[in-house]
């Protein structure tokens, strides 16, 4: 089938991958414009784009797709190129803008998005974190014809997946991304056939995943345990949880509950042993074992050696940022 395709991030690179696998004619490629990154903040191009590249694929990135907006020339651009391709249908997956409705009208199959959820259930940027804070046990795929709103149209397919107990952001947005390029595969053969059934989505148990704020990164050690070690591996990678005491600020990375080990007369935050294998912090309803961390701009280093260089102290309280 000849399609569009928008995305911009890795998630989006595998489904581009696996269509371009599948045999796909991509006639254009959308994706956001370079931004800068690293200590240097050089320009870098997004992993679609250079996916695209490598296979020369014809490339677009406007600053926005809003005619009216003010980037109206990159979207008159952007326009004539999608009207060009001629295109059957856009594959969107975590492309970062909206679509308007000249793009949405503009493909005779229409727009479908790969989203990182079962919606209606976390609609909105960052499914796969809210995912893991709120301790769903599965989550999932679906692919859903696009509309106006938020994630609000109707549904081709979907495809669950378990959120197991150890799993942070990366290693689960890495599973969703593989099952969303198959399904979406699946649901494009499904399209050519002419088989495709849409369902409206249920009017109840909607739930929105708003963007991440970094306030969200600093640990309340008077939360629950469990909550806490959820949060560390939401995180985990981007923007990657905090907690400072003693004048330094660290990123946690990685930790597990002692649930049955209240110390009910010392702080929250409050170190409680140091070994080369984990600090002990008194939290809500327990004690958190951090067994990967470091110091914020210092090298990432196995816990024995940051335990032999580092300046914590059994008492020290981890406090907010």
């Amino acid at each position: 089938m000849k399609i569009i395709f928008a995305g911009t991030p890795d998630f989006a690179r595998v489904a581009l991958a696996r269509l371009h696998e599948a045999g796909h004619d991509i006639a254009l490629v959308l994706t956001q414009p370079d931004r800068p990154a690293g200590r240097g903040l050089r320009l870098q191009a997004s992993p679609v784009k250079q996916f695209a590249l490598q296979h020369a694929l014809p490339l677009a990135q406007a600053r926005s797709l809003r005619l009216d907006g003010p980037y109206a020339t990159d979207a008159q651009a952007a326009r004539s190129m999608v009207c060009a391709a001629d295109a059957q249908a856009c594959v969107v997956a975590a492309y970062g803008l909206m679509l308007p409705q000249w793009i949405l009208d503009t493909p005779p199959l229409g727009c479908f998005n790969i989203h990182a959820s079962l919606l209606p259930r976390w609609r909105g940027a960052a499914p796969i974190h809210r995912a893991i804070l709120a301790g769903d046990t599965k989550t999932g795929v679906t692919i859903m014809q696009m509309d106006a709103g938020l994630d609000t149209g109707n549904i081709l397919s979907a495809s669950e997946c378990p959120v197991w107990g150890d799993d942070t952001v990366a290693r689960l947005h890495d599973r969703l991304a593989g099952l969303g390029a198959d399904l979406m595969v699946r649901v494009l053969q499904t399209a050519a056939d002419g088989r495709l059934t849409p369902i409206v989505q249920p009017a109840c148990g909607v739930t929105y995943a708003a963007k991440i704020d970094k306030v969200e990164a600093v640990i309340d050690w008077s939360q629950p345990v469990d909550a806490i070690c959820r949060r560390i591996r939401a995180l985990n990678p981007q923007p990657g949880c905090t907690a400072k005491t003693g004048g330094d600020v660290f990123k946690l990375w990685a930790a597990h509950p002692l649930p049955h080990a209240e110390q009910p007369s010392l702080p929250h935050g409050q170190i409680l042993d140091i070994t080369p294998t984990g600090l002990a912090v008194r939290a809500g309803q327990g004690v958190v074992v951090v067994t990967d961390l470091q110091r914020a701009g210092g090298k990432r280093l196995s816990l024995s050696d940051f335990v032999r260089g580092c300046r914590l102290q059994i008492g020290m309280v981890f406090d907010g940022v």
